[in-house]
């Protein structure tokens, strides 16, 4: 069998996802569910969401990572592209504030004691997730700080 070394976004028959390969559905539910037991808590990434969109937050981030690593495309099919950067455009995101996400998303992968090679593959993409969405320096506001998304953007 060959271990792709990236998400495998069309399979072949010898190849398996990182998606099938670290559990399925119940892993990346866990690892959402975990990282957003952190935020809830964060001072500074829990007034970045509305008072009672968690749960859509949660929602979202499961399908996309799901998708990203190979399961079903549900996230595509609901919203489009990722367009991460745009998404994320409204949100002050600081170095702070990425590293405190990065906290709480390698807690919550950590603690699924995937085998090293997956864990190091995810936690790397959640680094270099995390540093590209960077768009204001500690303390300040985002680019489109006041602004809010269309609703077909969101």
């Amino acid at each position: 069998m060959t271990i792709p070394l990236q998400p495998t976004r069309g399979r072949d028959d010898d190849q398996q996802s990182v998606y099938d390969a670290v559990g399925g559905m119940p892993t990346f539910t866990a690892i959402v569910d975990r990282f957003y037991e952190g935020v809830a808590e964060d001072p500074l990434l829990r007034p970045m969401y509305p008072e009672d969109e968690l749960d859509g937050a949660k929602d979202r981030l499961r399908m996309f990572l799901v998708q990203y690593w190979g399961g079903p495309k549900d996230y595509g099919a609901q919203r489009g592209h990722p367009r991460l950067r745009m998404r994320h455009a409204v949100f002050p995101v600081s170095p702070d504030a990425a590293d405190a996400w990065l906290r709480h998303m390698t807690t919550a992968v950590t603690e699924q004691q995937l085998p090293p090679l997956y864990e190091g593959l995810m936690l790397d993409y959640m680094d270099r997730a995390a540093r590209s969405l960077i768009n204001t320096v500690n303390g300040g506001e985002a680019p489109m700080a006041g602004r809010t998304m269309p609703d077909h953007m969101q």
